[in-house]
């Protein structure tokens, strides 16, 4: 568990873009803690149980236009299928992977570290509200320690990995915090537990537990470069 007292921060807002910060009950939470995984697992960054999963790749960048993992893998002769992360892709460590790379005429800016991006989010939610029967009804949770806001008046919930703050909102919401330059919960789900959506501040993926329905929409879906993976698939 990870626990940071930010000093100096303001304190965590009422509402988190359009979402509600839930300062009482923080039982909806419930059923996510009770069934948790190891984290370094795709089912730690979601949930153990459902019958498919799926990682959603952030995108690379050239001159600040979003680039497929699957064109920067067709320069080095590689395939992003799977879980494979984006150090191995591109044929370096991962701690050379953190240093000023760039393939010119490919990608000159690299996915980068952190939670799901804004336009990926976007493309998401389609794919996902047509895989609920509550859009209008979901939870989500955000790591406490991100730096913009002190959390430390506000009740939190643990996961193996981060103690995070549960918040509430319509499924059209879940990218409304970008609109205040702040980073998007870590954690979503509808009230119906249909699917779950994990990212982390360490991770360049999204990753998704769901039906295998959910999982084959997000895999035909153009807008997404998605892949397969297991619930025991180590994380990126």
């Amino acid at each position: 568990m990870t626990h940071y007292r930010l000093a100096g921060l303001p304190p965590g807002p009422a509402r988190y873009g359009r979402l509600r910060v839930q300062t009482a009950d923080l039982s909806p939470a419930a059923w996510l803690t009770e069934r948790q995984a190891d984290f370094p697992t795709v089912a730690g960054a979601t949930a153990p149980g459902f019958p498919a999963y799926a990682r959603i790749l952030h995108p690379a960048y050239l001159d600040e236009q979003p680039v497929r993992w699957e064109t920067v893998g067709a320069a080095y002769g590689r395939s992003p299928a799977g879980a494979l992360p984006w150090h191995a892709l591109i044929g370096v460590t991962r701690d050379a992977s953190y240093g000023d790379l760039s393939l010119p005429g490919v990608w000159d800016e690299d996915p980068g570290e952190g939670n799901t991006p804004p336009e990926v989010a976007r493309a998401l939610l389609p794919v996902l509200a047509r895989h609920t029967d509550t859009p209008d009804d979901c939870w989500y949770a955000l790591w406490s320690g991100y730096g913009q806001w002190d959390w430390d008046a506000v009740p939190r919930f643990e996961t193996p990995h981060r103690d995070r703050v549960l918040m509430a909102g319509a499924l059209a919401d879940a990218d409304s915090p970008a609109a205040d330059d702040s980073v998007l919960p870590d954690l979503w789900w509808p009230a119906d537990h249909a699917w779950v959506v994990g990212g982390d501040t360490d991770l360049r993926s999204t990753y998704v537990a769901g039906s295998a329905a959910l999982v084959a929409d997000l895999l035909a879906d153009p807008a997404l470069e998605a892949h397969r993976v297991a619930a025991a698939d180590r994380l990126d």
